[in-house]
């Protein structure tokens, strides 16, 4: 069944960074919960927070904390370990991206290899679906992990637009292209297809463009730009230059 294109692109803000200058040097302030009440202040459509294995950023008090913060939806994203299923279960967010996770990486590098890992994911799929989260793959655009997508019943996935964000000239339209024919895929097999991974004000607009996306995600950018304009100017801006793609 094909999904409509939807009316309104969403913006889901990541504070995992907010709450990473926290803890250079411990202690309670920034609290990314503040962030979280700011988002929903301006207009943003949900919050979306990676729970580390090693905590390096979001802690575990955060998640019930920015739940009872706001009644934006909150989007976590975990990797495929026990541990993290158990604190899924407990927390019931509205909704779980399942997502690679390497303990010496800066940022995740890459999408989740959905198709090497079917029997391993699928388990995970089917506990956090039958508990009611709404479950999100974090897959590479390509056509293999998309089928696996389908295969695992994950109603929803996230594209990962960082080759898309590191690419220049006649490559920039080439991993455009991947990512409008990878949506176009998903939403035509009844798939809602998000996406997000280095997306700044200069390279969101051709993303937004794309009419079958439904959600972009979008954090490190927007953290870094609070710096020098506060969040609040941050995500405005981010959400003028999206509504003005559509």
């Amino acid at each position: 069944m094909s999904l409509a294109p939807p009316r309104k692109l969403r913006l889901g803000v990541n504070i995992d960074h907010v709450a990473t200058i926290r803890n250079a040097r411990g202690g309670d302030h920034p609290d990314p919960v503040r962030a979280a009440e700011i988002v929903a202040s301006v207009g943003g459509d949900g919050i979306t927070a990676h729970l580390r294995e090693d905590r390096r950023h979001i802690r575990d008090a955060d998640l019930k904390r920015i739940q009872d913060a706001t009644d934006l939806p909150l989007n976590l994203e975990m990797a495929a370990t026990d541990e993290m299923l158990e604190i899924a279960l407990a927390h019931r967010p509205h909704a779980a991206c399942i997502v690679p996770e390497k303990r010496e990486e800066v940022t995740t590098e890459g999408g989740l290899d959905a198709a090497g890992m079917h029997n391993r994911l699928q388990p995970f799929v089917s506990r956090l679906l039958d508990a009611g989260i709404r479950v999100s793959l974090f897959i590479a655009p390509e056509e293999r992990q998309l089928e696996a997508a389908m295969r695992l019943g994950a109603p929803v996935v996230e594209f990962h637009t960082g080759e898309y964000a590191h690419a220049d000239g006649e490559e920039l339209a080439v991993q455009l292209k991947r990512v409008a024919d990878m949506s176009a895929l998903a939403a035509k097999n009844g798939i809602e297809p998000h996406a997000g991974h280095g997306l700044t004000y200069e390279n969101v607009q051709p993303i937004a463009a794309i009419p079958q996306l439904a959600e972009l995600n979008i954090g490190h950018y927007l953290v870094g730009e609070a710096v020098f304009v506060g969040l609040e100017a941050a995500v405005r801006r981010m959400r003028d230059l999206m509504d003005a793609a559509r």
